[in-house]
């Protein structure tokens, strides 16, 4: 086991843990060489591009994004077309500690590379993970991979700690699938939120059931998270997958032993984003 039982505990009374440089500067180096040759790339487009499985563009940008000031957001699934990212998942303390807090059978649901680059406008609005992602258990994790040293000017995550084991909620407005809570329930989350905050090659490991969000980066330096959400392999997936992968439902870790659990819980349905990603959702209430 990486973690241990301080760190478990932690986790079941928080819903989120942080190990601080679980990877070093040698591991990070290439993911960031990576990172930076689809940044130069986006220069030479004026909008999404790239195309997903199901034919969405791959890679997201901000509105404002330009050849002499690149805005990338999201880049969607690069496990899909990168090996540095791709052996994330497959080695090392990212599934390491995941599958400590899974159980030890553990398979791959989706991953995003979120950016937010000098001067980025791009925030996350509150909301859960799990009504994104419903499964017939509640048995996930989102795993954030800082590559970036990340403080409190760069738009770190925020999350409310104990927040996993409140009720989900609704992430539809006026009727419209939004992505976020409502205004009263982010109120008590600004109220509440923890900064998780620490240097490059930090994990945050944190139960998909967890409030959280994230501001814009105020700072003239980059803020990256590789983000890799992971699952109990006795649960099934409710809802199509928003970041679809050919890795989808693979198993990482432990052995698929032939069964499905479910608990009672109720969920409403997400909506796949038409366009590149959730960005464009939560900028319908305007909340991002």
């Amino acid at each position: 086991m990486v973690l241990n039982e301080q760190q478990l505990d932690e986790f079941e009374q928080r819903g989120v843990i942080l190990l601080e440089r679980a990877l070093d500067e040698a591991e990070l180096s290439p993911l960031r060489a990576q990172l930076q040759d689809w940044v130069d790339e986006s220069r030479q487009h004026d909008g999404p591009f790239g195309a997903m499985l199901d034919g969405r563009p791959r890679f997201d940008v901000e509105p404002g994004h330009s050849a002499a000031r690149p805005a990338l957001r999201r880049v969607a699934s690069p496990e899909e077309v990168s090996p540095v990212f791709r052996d994330l998942l497959y080695r090392g303390p990212l599934l390491d500690a995941a599958a400590d807090l899974l159980g030890g059978d553990v398979r791959f649901h989706h991953a995003k590379l979120n950016c937010k680059l000098p001067g980025s406008g791009t925030r996350v609005a509150w909301h859960q993970d799990f009504p994104f992602d419903p499964l017939s258990n509640d048995d996930s994790i989102t795993v954030m991979l800082y590559l970036d040293d990340v403080d409190g000017d760069l738009g770190p995550p925020r999350v409310v700690p104990g927040s996993h084991r409140g009720p989900l909620y609704s992430l539809r407005q006026n009727g419209i699938f939004t992505g976020a809570v409502d205004a009263a329930v982010a109120a008590d989350c600004e109220r509440a939120a923890l900064e998780c905050v620490g240097p490059a090659g930090t994990l945050c490991l944190m139960h998909t059931r967890c409030l959280h969000a994230s501001s814009a980066n105020r700072a003239q330096r980059a803020r990256t998270l590789f983000i890799a959400s992971l699952y109990a392999a006795d649960a099934v997936p409710l809802a199509p997958v928003a970041v679809p992968s050919r890795l989808h439902g693979q198993l990482l870790r432990g052995r698929d032993r032939g069964r499905v659990r479910a608990v009672p819980l109720q969920v409403e349905m997400p909506e796949v984003p038409e366009g590149a990603s959730f960005f464009a959702q939560q900028a319908k209430q305007g909340n991002a």
